[in-house]
């Protein structure tokens, strides 16, 4: 697990760089939005991060096939939970606490929160569904 959890850091880090830079250009070059922003971010880095989390993270031998339609279940799942409870959190806490942030800040840094509580969410997800079989090429 220990192992896991480190490969999947270190994915996490490469589509982290890559995730916020997508999603903030999509945001504040091309007016996307919040929901566009992040959906197109999260759509490119879930391709990549399949096939490194896959091979690399939990070394899955399953068919591409079926692990595949789990990944896209789980990253679906994980990213509309994720989002859906990130922007009124923020919006919740920012208020409650005296902040007036413009709506735009508050979709922001609810993108940031956002990309926090999706990737707890995703390593449970691919761990536990998505690369959960018995035939695991495990490293001791």
């Amino acid at each position: 697990m220990n192992n896991e959890l480190f490969r999947f850091i270190l994915v996490g880090i490469f589509n982290t760089i890559l995730g916020v830079s997508t999603m903030f250009c999509f945001y504040n070059f091309f007016g996307l939005g919040y929901w566009g922003s992040s959906a197109l971010s999260y759509t490119f880095g879930s391709i990549i991060s399949f096939f490194l989390n896959k091979s690399f993270t939990f070394k899955n031998n399953d068919s591409y096939v079926s692990t595949s339609i789990k990944f896209a279940v789980n990253i679906g799942v994980c990213y509309f939970v994720a989002y859906l409870i990130a922007k009124p959190f923020v919006r919740f806490l920012l208020s409650s606490i005296g902040y007036s942030f413009s709506s735009k800040m508050i979709e922001q840094i609810a993108m940031l929160v956002g990309m926090v509580i999706f990737t707890g969410l995703n390593f449970i997800g691919q761990k536990v569904f998505v690369f959960n079989k018995e035939d695991h090429i495990y490293e001791e």
